[in-house]
């Protein structure tokens, strides 16, 4: 099987949809070496691709924004040739402005954050996401696939899609082993995501400010880019990083008390569950998606509530062996191409027919 990937966040900065590309991309190339992939990736643009013998990047002689959005606007060029006249199925490991073509895809939604809160995102990215047309992408698409029921709910009710063609495929869960002490802080806190409105960053910086004037005696550090940096940069206690390397991840993750995920909403919700599996617990925004990830392995607090997340800061190193005690079985990256596999052969064989 020939599948054409649409790979452009493998080009862009090192965020939650570029992880997800990679390291799904990798796992269905290891997994399925009868399979070829490749991946579309615009211009001269460096990519974070996954080495593998079958896996080819497809460079476009334009940049992607000049790309995408003439395809969104004219229907050219289509991503299926841009990979080549054979390929059979093409995978969207997001929604984003594109022509696909006369294959048929397969598109990921992981959350509907833009319709949720679309006060969060900027002038652009709300043009960007109409260019997207992410409902009548998901319409036309062959199936369609998220990380989590609560979304895949959201998506049959508010977008009359068709129930079986909706599939709940968990993001693999990767943890590389840590050396002791290989974490550069002390004590600390983590938060690991997108500095971005929906994300609440400036709620964990008000609910962390408020746990040190109580006694905690650990400082915060986070990794992640985003516009709203600027409110985190400078704070007593408060370690910007920026993006990092995921082996450095890693030792953020095994040096830390807790992760902490303070959002609005989430789809899945992957730092809580790569902490886990470093042996670290969370503290996390009560919401439904993490009923079935999380379950009791995580202090939970109400979306919004600063007082209660500095409370949950104060309390989570004594309660961090029960929390640990009650964590999960985590999904591989594996399992996740699996499925996803699957999904994509389905559609590759009705295309043919």
């Amino acid at each position: 099987m020939i599948v054409a990937v649409d790979a452009r966040a493998l080009a862009g900065r090192p965020r939650g949809v570029a992880r997800y590309a990679r390291q799904l991309t990798a796992a269905l190339a290891a997994a399925f070496p009868e399979d070829e992939y490749r991946l579309v990736v615009p211009g001269r643009s460096v990519a974070d691709a996954p080495a593998a013998a079958n896996v080819t990047l497809v460079r476009t002689a334009l940049p992607g924004r000049v790309v995408h959005g003439a395809a969104a606007v004219g229907g050219r060029p289509r991503l299926a040739r841009l990979a080549g006249r054979d390929a059979q199925v093409a995978w969207l490991p997001a929604p984003s402005p594109v022509a696909v073509g006369d294959v048929p895809w397969v598109v990921t939604v992981h959350d509907l954050s833009w319709e949720e809160r679309p006060r969060d995102f900027t002038a652009y990215e709300r043009a960007w996401h109409a260019l997207a047309r992410p409902r009548a992408l998901a319409r036309r698409a062959a199936a369609v696939v998220v990380d989590a029921a609560p979304t895949r709910a959201a998506l049959v009710e508010r977008w009359r899609l068709d129930p079986a063609s909706v599939h709940v495929v968990a993001p693999g869960i990767s943890a590389s082993p840590a050396p002791p002490g290989s974490s550069r802080f002390g004590r600390y806190v983590l938060y690991v995501g997108a500095l971005e409105p929906r994300k609440a960053p400036e709620l964990l910086l008000g609910a962390f400010a408020r746990a040190r004037a109580r006694g905690l005696r650990a400082d915060l550090v986070v990794a992640g880019t985003g516009r709203r940096a600027r409110a985190l940069a400078g704070r007593p206690g408060v370690h910007l990083l920026g993006a990092v390397a995921d082996a450095e991840l890693d030792a953020l993750y095994a040096g830390a008390l807790a992760v902490v995920l303070p959002s609005w909403l989430e789809g899945y919700g992957l730092p809580p569950l790569e902490a886990l599996a470093h042996g670290t617990p969370a503290i996390v925004a009560d919401l439904p998606v993490y009923d079935g990830t999380l379950g009791a392995a995580a202090l939970r607090f109400a979306p919004g509530d600063a007082p209660a997340l500095a409370e949950a800061l104060l309390r989570v190193e004594g309660e961090r062996d029960r929390l640990l005690a009650a964590a999960p079985a985590l999904p591989t990256w594996a399992d996740a191409a699996r499925a996803l596999r699957a999904i994509l052969a389905e559609a590759a064989a009705a295309g043919a027919r």
